[in-house]
């Protein structure tokens, strides 16, 4: 499990959005925080001399007094570069931060930063979607949606999926959204080039059935591993594809983390799980846990 979380804020109030997830699992994992701030050569102004870096970490980090240990960390550099060398460097470490912030003097652009950060870590990176909270509370969590697609890629999700469930006392949901794969040309056509018209409902049917099958073998797998509150759905992609039906049923469950691999398979029933983690990323009002 995490030996540490690495916290990279950008000096803006919405950076700070993460700070409540972060608290929550400082003090749930009873592991160590370090708040780091990057120093952008590009954006560096002859009024904001390192120190003022440091002082601001250090009130950020007084919010977690009581509960973990926390180190202050300030380095110059690129921010999405220098974040993830100095995570690969700490193997263990959980990268947990904003997806969006603010630019301009002493600031970078946190949007852009964590998309960067997404692409090249190999740490497993816990991005925030900052919401109208209080950034000195504390979140909660109460329920882990982890998306699956089929592919043994994606299933690399589920030993962390196990294991925090059981430390963080959550509820998992398996989900598996049956994609459409295509649509029939209309009745009237088809019959004029000799094409038999395909019983579409039968077969998103049959596919909606493989899918909960595949499901109730993968809630067995989680049991046999410790959880004890875990279901599964089977959901059917619409024109918008999986990524809206995640998006959706995120959007409207309280208190969840989505749980998700970075990369996955693609053919029949699947979906290219880079992508739709990224729009996921993007759109969710709530957590994602990114695993490489």
């Amino acid at each position: 499990m995490y030996r540490k979380i690495l916290v990279p804020l950008d000096g803006s109030e919405i950076s700070e959005g993460v700070l409540p997830h972060a608290r929550f699992l400082a003090r749930a994992l009873e592991i160590p925080v370090e708040l780091l701030h990057v120093i952008d050569p590009a954006l560096l102004q002859p009024n904001s001399p390192p120190v003022q870096n440091r002082e601001y970490l250090e009130k950020i980090a007084a919010s977690f007094a009581g509960m973990t240990k926390v180190q202050s960390t300030v380095e110059s550099g690129n921010p999405p570069g220098v974040i993830v060398d100095l995570a690969a460097a700490q193997p263990g470490s959980l990268i947990a931060m904003a997806t969006h912030g603010y630019t301009g003097p002493r600031r970078w652009l946190m949007g852009s930063v964590a998309e960067r950060v997404l692409d090249a870590t190999t740490n497993h990176l816990l991005l925030v979607r900052p919401a109208e909270v209080d950034h000195g509370s504390e979140a909660q969590l109460t329920t882990m949606l982890v998306p699956l697609d089929g592919s043994e890629v994606a299933e690399r999700v589920l030993p962390t999926v196990a294991e925090l469930a059981t430390r963080l006392k959550l509820e998992v949901a398996l989900l598996r959204v049956v994609k459409q794969v295509y649509t029939a040309p209309p009745e009237a056509i088809l019959p004029l080039f000799g094409v038999n018209i395909p019983n579409l409902k039968q077969l998103w049917e049959e596919a909606r059935i493989a899918a909960e099958q595949y499901l109730t073998d993968r809630v067995e797998d989680l049991r046999g591993r410790g959880v004890v509150n875990v279901t599964s759905m089977a959901l059917l992609g619409g024109a918008d594809g999986a990524a809206a039906e995640i998006i959706d049923l995120a959007n409207h469950t309280r208190h969840n983390i989505v749980a998700m691999s970075t990369h996955g398979e693609s053919g029949l029933g699947r979906w290219v799980i880079g992508s739709v983690t990224q729009r996921v990323v993007r759109h969710s009002t709530g957590p994602v846990l990114v695993i490489r």
